[in-house]
Formats: structure tokens, C-alpha cells, sequence
């Protein structure tokens, strides 16, 4: 029911050294009710010295923290499941702020920046793959992962709730997602859009994602030939590279796709059939995984103005100090992306939308 209860126990001891046993410990009360330290524990607030060293290791505020740092930490770390555990042990007391509204902003502002990264980054790669990479970056298992490479075991206040109905559970890695996804808004609050990304960027988009996963053909050679003369290519043709051992138990071969003299792709396997085919896979990679330069790298949310909080939407009617160059779309994302699996008629390229596959 509880993460960690024994950690987090010692912990709150270790922090509180004279608030343990607490009052209600000792009392005759505990006849009816006995008292649990696993739920006392999970109860307490985070301590003011773990609070700060969390938001000087993350570099959160880029001036002076706030007067009120502890409390707006303790709503970060406080997630909304815990209200019911708050309820049930003190019905008298008022309830405490959860982090419920900085977790929809910054979920929000995560989307935003890894959207923009990857259409900005990877302007070929179809519209799915574009969600599932998204995904990937910024989804709730990567936001979970964060938040437990931040260390905040410790410092998380929430409680486990089953599912009831069409309401989903509550789990512990729910609850930890919500810890990065409020760090963001907060981010964006009290510092500013530009605090804000450059955050999403250092922590989020700086891990490797391998998109190869996400973009799947079930009949590459054709997709390639489709794609060609879409792009007013010749006609793909295979050729034989290299081999050996080809009357032994373990044949390698090598296969290199041309378009005329410009090799696409290569690929190798234990048969001729396999090496082509990995040898089309490896051609049709290159054009949806081209990556734009970094120094070339503009996104759209860099022509705000470096304002704090919604001050950077006031300035969207004069002109932009910082000029966005957006990337050039290729034909592949409409074609290939936008259509899903439906089949349009009268355009090059519609017979290869049935060989590919992406991943959502």
C-alpha cells in the first residue's frame, strides 16, 4: 500500500528526531484505533532541508526561490490520491494542496516542446510515428523514470486506489509521473517558457530514442519503388556486393540498393532474399530518420518572449525578436503519415501505404 514504507520511516525520523513517538502514539485512543507508524510516516511532510537541496540540485528557479519554497514544494510532492488518506486519518483538518493543476499544465508544456523537437527534428518521419515517439520522450513510464532518478521517494505523498468502475487505478508510478510534469509548470511559473524547455531539453530530450522501432514495413521493396518515383527517382534495383560461404552451413551476403549510380541502403543476411530486404528497410530509414542539423534546429515556442509566466503570450502581436525558420515538409509525411490505412487514389506513392506499418 505504501512505496517504501521502512525508508520512508527512517527518513521522517531521522529528520524530526523529537516528533516521534507522536502524540496520538502514546494516547488511549490506539485501544480502537491502533496507531500504524507506516501511515503516520506517509503522512508527514517532506522536510524543509530535502526540499531545498532538491530544488538547488534541479537549478529550478534562475534567481532567489521563492519566499514560500517549502510550500509550494510540498504541493509538488503531494499528488491527488492522497486526499483520500488525508481524509480518512484527519476528517477535522482542511485538506492540502495537491500538485492536480501543475501536473495538467505541465503535461501539457512537455507535449508542447517534445512535439515541436521532433517535428522540427525529423520532418519526414509519418505523423504515427511522430506520436509514438512523443511518446517515448515525454510519456508517463519516462516521467515515472525521471522522477525516480530525482530521488523522490522520499519526498512523494500518495495513496493507492484500486480501480472503481470506469476510474482507473491509482499506482505508485502515476503518482511519480506527476512529480516531473508539476516540476515543469513550475518551471514555466515562476521562471519562464525559455526556463521551461531548456528544463524539457536537459532532462527529457537529451535521451536516446530508437525511432527505428516505431517506423515497420511489411514489404519494404515496394514501398521503395513507390517512394522513388515519387521523388522522380529511377526504379530501385538490387545488386550483389559481396558474399561468402555460400555452399557452407552459414552464407553471408551483402546487398546494396541503387537508384541508378546512387546507392540507398545496404544490408546483409543469410540469404539473398533477407539481405535485400534489410537492404530496402536500411534505404527507406535514412529518408523518414533524416535528422536536421543542430545548428539548423529552430522550433516554433523560441519566437516567445523570455517573460515569466503567460507575460510570454503578450508579446504574440508585435514583432518576433528571435525569427522561427521552419523545416521544409517532405512528401512522405503527407503521403505516408497523414493517410493512415486508407488507400487515396491519384497520387504516387499510394499502392507503398499499404506496406508500412508504424508503431502508435
Amino acid at each position: 500500500m505504501f512505496a517504501r514504507p521502512t525508508r520512508r520511516l527512517l527518513s521522517t525520523l531521522s529528520s524530526t528526531p523529537n516528533a516521534f513517538p507522536p502524540p496520538e502514539a502514546l494516547s488511549s485512543a490506539t485501544a480502537t484505533k491502533p496507531f500504524q507508524a507506516q501511515v503516520w510516516a506517509s503522512m508527514q511532510p517532506p522536510p524543509e532541508s530535502a526540499i531545498s537541496a532538491f530544488a538547488a540540485r534541479l537549478r529550478l528557479f534562475d534567481g532567489a526561490p521563492p519566499s514560500n519554497l517549502h510550500e509550494v514544494m510540498t504541493k509538488v510532492f503531494t499528488h491527488h490520491s492522497y486526499i483520500k488518506l488525508h481524509t480518512s486519518q484527519k476528517p477535522n483538518e482542511p485538506l492540502p494542496a495537491t500538485n492536480k493543476d501543475l501536473e495538467s499544465i505541465g503535461n501539457g508544456l512537455l507535449g508542447l516542446f517534445a512535439t515541436e523537437y521532433v517535428h522540427a527534428a525529423y520532418p519526414h518521419l509519418p505523423t504515427r510515428a511522430v506520436k509514438a515517439a512523443v511518446t517515448a520522450y515525454v510519456g508517463p513510464q519516462t516521467c515515472a523514470d525521471v522522477a525516480r532518478e530525482w530521488g523522490t521517494a522520499n519526498l512523494l505523498r500518495w495513496h493507492r486506489t484500486p480501480k472503481i468502475g470506469s476510474r482507473k487505478p491509482v499506482l505508485h508510478s502515476d503518482a511519480y509521473a506527476s512529480v516531473p510534469r508539476s516540476i515543469v509548470a513550475l518551471a514555466y511559473q515562476y521562471g519562464s517558457l525559455d526556463h521551461a524547455r531548456e528544463l524539457v531539453h536537459k532532462v527529457f530530450l537529451s535521451r536516446k530514442v530508437d525511432l527505428k522501432s516505431f517506423v515497420k514495413f511489411r514489404n519494404p521493396m515496394e514501398a521503395l519503388v513507390d517512394t522513388a518515383l515519387m521523388f522522380g527517382r529511377e526504379k530501385p534495383k538490387s545488386r550483389l556486393l559481396k558474399e561468402t560461404g555460400r555452399m557452407s552451413i552459414s552464407p553471408v551476403f551483402v546487398v546494396g540498393v541503387f537508384s541508378g549510380e546512387e546507392k540507398l541502403g545496404e544490408g546483409f543476411g543469410s540469404s539473398l532474399r533477407m539481405a535485400e530486404h534489410r537492404a530496402c528497410e536500411d534505404a527507406l530509414h535514412r529518408l523518414y530518420l533524416t535528422k536536421t542539423p543542430a545548428h539548423e534546429l529552430s522550433v516554433p515556442t523560441s519566437t516567445f518572449s523570455s517573460s515569466s509566466g503567460l507575460d510570454s503570450f503578450s508579446t504574440l502581436l508585435s514583432p518576433s525578436v528571435q525569427p522561427f525558420h521552419a523545416v521544409e515538409l517532405g512528401a512522405s509525411e503527407v503521403l505516408f503519415g497523414s493517410a493512415g490505412r486508407g488507400k487515396l487514389s491519384g497520387r504516387p506513392g499510394d499502392a507503398s501505404r499499404q506496406n508500412v506499418e508504424q508503431d502508435d
